[in-house]
């Protein structure tokens, strides 16, 4: 079956300017241009769309989608199996959280009593199974299966204090990013102090620190799109480039 824009576009409940959008930088271009200049679209065309929009609903950026669709070695169902084993994995957090939630209202209840580590256990279990998803397979490929597997034992180990005073370290040094970039000194006191936090803010998590393996996870940063994203969208700002600039400053 062949479709129009308008008509694709309502099959998938999308804008007509997303599908144009994405002709335009070539992640979905229609079949055919009849002779009306009408985008027409067909079967091949709608699989592909929804695939993008798998990968869009799993938090995937246009331009990891269109790496990965671009791959010579693409198989759509092997991307299908993919995207089916994220979603499982979504749902297995989303109902560790249900899990938690309710427990903590039988303890607010008086029907059960929740200890202060057992009350973050579904949050710090989330963040493990959610950075293994976006990014188990470059950090495991750059450090080890053993390295990887100590940070998530360690992070997971952590007592209530702990994990808040890493949160709040870190919330600190995106706030001192923000400050920096209005002047970025990289031999100021605030440019150490935020190679400090970034330092410091890793040591819950490693084993063991070292400087050259810090170049290496704030080179991901820059080369990575979705290490990006973590970032910038904390600080509304872009701040990554600065922050790989700042360790390396103080890495030498």
């Amino acid at each position: 079956m062949k479709y129009t824009i308008k008509k694709l576009a309502e099959l998938a409940g999308v804008s007509t300017r997303t599908l144009r959008y994405y002709d335009q930088i070539d992640l979905l271009k229609p079949d055919e241009i009849n002779s009306s200049n009408y985008r027409i679209y067909t079967e091949k065309n709608v699989n592909k769309l929804q695939q993008i929009m798998f990968y869009r609903a799993l938090g995937f950026s246009l331009k990891k989608i269109k790496q990965l669709m671009n791959d010579p070695n693409f198989s759509e169902i092997e991307a299908l199996n993919e995207q089916r084993k994220l979603l499982l994995a979504r749902q297995a957090q989303i109902n560790n959280l249900l899990t938690n939630l309710e427990n903590t209202i039988k303890d607010y209840q008086g029907v059960t009593n929740m200890t202060d580590s057992e009350k973050f256990q579904a949050f710090k279990e989330n963040q493990i199974k959610n950075n293994e998803q976006q990014y188990g397979a470059e950090i495991r490929n750059k450090y080890g299966e053993d390295n990887v597997d100590q940070v998530n034992t360690k992070y997971g180990q952590l007592e209530e204090q702990e994990f808040k005073q890493m949160t709040n370290l870190e919330k600190q040094m995106i706030f001192d990013l923000v400050e920096l970039k209005k002047n970025p000194d990289l031999k100021s006191s605030l440019a150490e102090k935020i190679y400090q936090e970034h330092r410091d803010w890793l040591k819950y998590m490693w084993p063991k620190y070292n400087k050259q393996a810090h170049r290496g996870l704030v080179d991901m940063y820059i080369n990575d799109d979705r290490f990006t994203k973590y970032y910038d969208q904390k600080a509304q700002v872009p701040v990554v480039k600065l922050l790989h600039d700042v360790i390396y400053q103080y890495t030498k």
